[in-house]
């Protein structure tokens, strides 16, 4: 199933330390990119000390709030599997779920890079060019870790 490209709502979850803020400042980097309008919230709680947190990401040619309601998400990307529960309630009832099941983690160069990973397959939901991604990826990132990322990204998509 493919997600509209023209607007949406995304919610990132997990854990602090699981990348979290770091892959919604990457999607809302490929869609502030392609000239949409991208909003985000992030709920930190105790993160710090390894909490819950979440960060919507909200875009459209127009978008007011940055919160997504109980029930809206189009899209509900989970780092860590004991969120699922937590979370899974903002999903609207066709939306569609992703969790680090869904990625062989013993095929990543890191164990951090799961998110970028998720990023890789949230890539083949969305029909934003493949550049925008790439773009923003090297713009998130130090370039000693372009190598890592890239090889991640692709394991998400599916690709060797």
């Amino acid at each position: 199933m493919k997600l509209s490209i023209h607007s949406g709502n995304i919610r990132f979850a997990g854990l602090g330390g699981t990348g979290v803020i770091k892959a919604s400042d990457i999607f809302a980097d490929v869609v502030f990119r392609l000239g949409y309008d991208v909003k985000k919230a992030e709920v930190h709680g105790m993160s710090q000390r390894g909490g819950s947190l979440s960060s919507d990401v909200r875009w459209g040619v127009s978008v007011d709030s940055p919160m997504i309601s109980e029930g809206e998400c189009d899209l509900l990307v989970v780092m860590e599997a004991t969120q699922v529960v937590v979370t899974q309630g903002c999903l609207k009832s066709d939306g569609i779920l992703m969790q680090p099941s869904d990625i062989d983690e013993s095929k990543l160069p890191s164990a951090k890079a799961l998110n970028v990973a998720m990023l890789g397959r949230m890539s083949t939901l969305l029909a934003f060019p493949l550049e925008a991604w790439q773009a923003a990826l090297r713009t998130n990132f130090p370039e000693k870790l372009w190598a890592a990322n890239d090889k991640a990204f692709a394991l998400g998509r599916g690709e060797p």
